[in-house]
């Protein structure tokens, strides 16, 4: 019995280990498959209209593209996409878990799965003292004018 309480203990801990382990960036190509379309609320569009699809090309157009202090907040992930601009991800987390279509119904498994629901501190991660061109920021206000909220 002590055995058997050993194994499924260490077999729960490397489970954590696994599910807390860091989940990947795919892209927001990934996303547009699933978010794309009027039945889909036009979420992909509204982003790609938007300002945060658009961060990468205001370095490019000020010759800061390569710098690492400014790409941290005008591209969610280099390594999947460097032209992305401010994808999906770097609001809602990585999706390299929920973005299965059997996780995304679920959003309590989304949630579980590096899914996050932004909220103000995650936008001030980037909108913040730090930004040479910061001059205040209004969530309340500026939250609307990104909004894709998707509801069926």
């Amino acid at each position: 019995m002590k055995r058997f309480f050993l194994i499924a203990v260490c077999f729960m801990v490397v489970v954590s280990m696994v599910h807390a382990g860091d989940f990947t960036y795919v892209g927001a190509k990934k996303c547009k498959m699933c978010h794309k379309g009027a039945k889909k609320g036009e979420v992909w569009e509204k982003w790609e209209k938007g300002p945060h699809a658009k961060a990468f090309e205001t370095l490019k157009a000020k010759g800061e593209e390569k710098n690492p202090k400014c790409l941290e907040c005008h591209v969610t992930n280099a390594a999947v996409d460097p032209t992305e601009g401010v994808g999906c991800e770097a609001c809602h987390g990585p999706g390299s878990v929920y973005k299965k279509m059997s996780i995304m119904k679920d959003k309590t498994k989304a949630m579980e799965s590096g899914l996050i629901e932004p909220a103000e501190a995650v936008c001030k991660k980037c909108h913040n003292e730090k930004s040479p061109t910061f001059k205040g920021f209004k969530f309340d206000e500026w939250v609307k004018k990104i909004d894709h909220t998707y509801t069926k």
